[in-house]
């Protein structure tokens, strides 16, 4: 009767050890944790900034840059379309001109039917303004010197536009905020400019560090037709260009202008050390189509080289030795292991679909500071003692038991937060009072239901065994429905809404844990000291 299986009171004690240590840099100042050899490599929770301040910036999204690529990749488009045309259609002149790509056609008579089939290839239908109303992507216009010129409608610029910064909020909220937990707000201002606020970055620079890189790889093929003495004069035919890279024996690089792969092709990369010289690389996996197209490329272009450009410079361009079938492959250069983390966690987080100016920078004070954080912590006091004192009285020595399993739950709180690195701010700190209030949930049902056993003149043990076993379903269904709230508001909300969701999730974890498992312990240990005629509740 009322026995606990071993396994359960072993993981009491390793969670409640391992809950103590990592709480236990928020109970000392920064002097008194570096004396302490447990403590001194742990961290304390974070402070949003409202209560310690942080760094504001203000972005601009590059919309002229991201047009000019747009307008590169349709001018490439265009040759491919008329290259494949049956009878071919000749061209030449290819590259964009202001706001336009444009080519010139050999024989100016094709002019009619190489628009003819330029629409056909290459416009789409977009939104014009709702309403069904619809517009093309791409104005195809002829000049009388014999160019075909392609622009972007209004809409076409407008909707690719509000979709980089889009993709720019998201990206940038992968490089500085990857767990979703430290709170850093996001939010587009205008129509064209972001402002990130990072609670407890001091520095901006660190913050322009890890957000201003474009990020954008590619792989490119080197033209071998092109020597060192065309290199230095700069000369170089269509179809191929000169990329910078960082080494006095080859500060350039002939590459084909056209990428083979480019960094939306890899699924993982991850910063590693190369086996043969133990310098930091970037290992890096292609995703099924990458790994396809790299290997057919390398299969094709044995002995000859390969580049890989980020931001426009050549990072490496070795030669390939034989095909790489695999799927994968690994960055050299003069990397240090910090330099390869920083560029692997780039990699993963995604390029920005242009580039970012920075508007404005500057450190932000606290708010509300230690005011705030006084009351919060004076309002979490009072919740607390509240409940205890509602658990003593109602419950008496089982009100106790349930006291004890609430400061473990506040404890494993305060760790779970430290270790992830989440960050508190005032909505936070409204989920941890509201997270004790409620955290006593579990145990009100489990001795509600000893009562009822024994009002029917159930024996205390099995009265006891009733209490646990019954309560549990109506417990799982309760905090369930609180998880699963807590999700969708982590998953849709951001900055402080994220905050609240992350800290009512782990509060729920915790205190089912410490409600069921601590309190039954305690309760076993004392019924089997005890022996007693009748529950004390």
């Amino acid at each position: 009767m009322l026995k606990v299986a071993p396994w359960r009171i072993w993981l009491v004690l390793i969670v409640t050890i391992g809950g103590l240590v990592l709480a236990s840099p928020n109970f000392f100042t920064a002097p008194v944790r570096a004396q302490i050899p447990v403590v001194r490599d742990l961290k304390p929770i974070n402070l949003g900034l409202d209560l310690q301040g942080g760094s504001y910036l203000q972005l601009e999204v590059d919309t002229a840059s991201l047009e000019k690529q747009h307008l590169e990749t349709v001018v490439d488009d265009m040759a491919r379309v008329l290259r494949e045309a049956k009878p071919r259609l000749s061209y030449t002149g290819r590259g964009v001109a202001g706001d336009a790509a444009r080519l010139r056609m050999v024989n100016p008579e094709d002019g009619a039917r190489a628009l003819t089939v330029l629409k056909k290839e290459l416009v789409q239908q977009i939104d014009a303004g709702g309403l069904g109303r619809t517009t093309a992507n791409i104005i195809f216009t002829q000049t009388p010197d014999g160019y075909i010129e392609a622009r972007f409608s209004k809409e076409a610029k407008e909707e690719s536009a509000r979709r980089a910064i889009d993709q720019s909020i998201e990206v940038i909220r992968r490089r500085v905020d990857p767990s979703g937990t430290s709170e850093v707000s996001i939010a587009r201002q205008g129509v064209d400019r972001i402002v990130v606020q990072a609670p407890g970055e001091t520095d901006p620079e660190t913050l322009k560090r890890r957000i201003g890189q474009t990020a954008r790889m590619t792989f490119h093929l080197v033209d071998h037709n092109v020597g060192p003495e065309d290199i230095i004069a700069g000369r170089v035919p269509p179809g191929t260009m000169l990329m910078p890279q960082d080494r006095p024996d080859e500060p350039f690089v002939a590459v084909k202008t056209r990428a083979l792969l480019s960094g939306d092709d890899l699924s993982s990369a991850n910063p590693s050390f190369d086996q043969r010289t133990g310098e930091p690389v970037v290992s890096f996996r292609f995703n099924t189509r990458g790994a396809r197209i790299f290997g057919q490329a390398t299969l094709l272009n044995v002995g000859k080289r390969f580049a890989v450009v980020l931001d426009g410079t050549v990072l490496t361009a070795p030669n390939i030795i034989e095909p790489i079938l695999g799927g994968s492959g690994q960055i050299t250069g003069n990397f240090t292991p910090d330099s390869a983390k920083e560029l692997a966690d780039l990699l993963n987080a995604g390029a920005l679909p242009a580039p970012l100016r920075i508007i404005e920078q500057r450190s932000v004070t606290a708010e509300l500071g230690q005011d705030a954080i006084n009351s919060g912590a004076k309002a979490g006091v009072i919740a607390a003692v509240g409940v205890l004192i509602f658990m003593a009285l109602m419950y008496g020595l089982f009100g106790l038991f349930a006291c004890v399993a609430l400061i473990v739950n506040g404890v494993l709180i305060l760790a779970a937060m430290s270790a992830f690195g989440a960050t508190l701010t005032l909505p936070g700190i409204a989920g941890l009072i509201l997270t004790l209030a409620a955290a006593v949930d579990a145990n009100v049902l489990i001795y509600e239901r000893m009562r009822e056993e024994a009002a029917a003149a159930r024996a205390p043990g099995l009265a006891i065994e009733a209490g646990f076993g019954r309560a549990m379903i109506t417990i799982i269904d309760a905090n369930l429905t609180t998880i699963l709230a807590a999700l969708i508001l982590f998953q849709f909300g951001a900055g402080p809404v994220r905050g609240f969701a992350w800290t009512l999730s782990i509060g729920v974890i915790t205190s089912v844990f410490t409600a069921v498992l601590i309190t039954q312990i305690l309760i076993a240990w004392w019924f089997r000291m005890a022996r007693p005629k009748k529950l004390p509740i």
